[in-house]
């Protein structure tokens, strides 16, 4: 969601960060922001992208995080959305792309936010964090699969949340307790309380990077002895 003052906040569905450390966002055209945004011309108006990240399971309170990006919005200059638009496509091949700059036809406008402050808030506080962070972070390695992993984990293995949520806290395990979140750091679980929800992290020993190194992770925060999942193997007896 794009918000500015004196209209009302609207949906972004693309928000592409670019090279120079600002974002390409792409807004209705017919809203009053829109109109806003190009007669300011090059002075831009002062605005807060929303982003929100949503668990992939139908949780009691669905938000795990908000990010708010502060800055300047500007128009696109005509001569320019074409091959910001390529550029973009490379990387996200959003449908919504398609709309933009499409005479008569055209849904969205291009526009470009010039970060001045980004903001990341979750259920254990918020946290600025600097454009070369921003620009310097990289994709979680299991980003992609996390929505998955995190369904099958509850439909199908709940006794690896069980023997997780057996980490937590006595005081902790009262409540319904359901997978949160996962990357290469830990796993986060959400326990929902009848006084409230909580969300916490459990830390894997080091950060892993690949699926081996996860599936060993995951064994040792359950406490399996066996870390590559292997059995032990049978004792004989001599010349047996």
């Amino acid at each position: 969601m794009l918000a500015a003052e004196g209209v009302d906040p609207v949906s972004t569905p693309v928000h592409h960060l670019l090279d120079d450390g600002s974002f390409a966002i792409t807004v209705p055209v017919e809203v009053p922001l829109s109109t806003m945004v190009a007669s300011a011309g090059t002075s831009g108006v002062q605005a807060v992208l929303e982003m929100t990240d949503h668990a992939p399971l139908p949780l009691r309170e669905p938000v795990r995080s908000l990010v708010w990006i502060g800055g300047r919005v500007q128009a696109v200059p005509s001569a320019d959305v074409s091959a910001l638009l390529d550029l973009i496509a490379s990387a996200d091949p959003n449908p919504a792309l398609l709309q933009v700059n499409s005479g008569d036809h055209s849904r969205y406008a291009l526009m470009r936010l010039e970060i001045e402050s980004v903001v990341v808030a979750d259920s254990t506080g918020a946290e600025s964090v600097g454009l070369g962070a921003l620009l310097a972070a990289r994709p979680d390695p299991f980003c992609a699969m996390e929505s998955c992993w995190l369904q099958h984990m509850e439909s199908a293995h709940r006794d690896v949340v069980d023997r997780l949520a057996s980490r937590l806290p006595a005081a902790m395990r009262r409540g319904r307790v359901r997978p949160l979140g996962l990357d290469r750091y830990g796993v986060q679980l959400r326990v929902e309380d009848p006084d409230g929800d909580h969300d916490v992290r459990l830390p894997f020993p080091k950060p892993v990077d690949d699926v081996t190194g996860l599936s060993q992770a995951i064994r040792v925060l359950m406490g399996c002895p066996f870390l590559n999942g292997l059995q032990a193997r049978r004792l004989e007896r001599p010349g047996g």
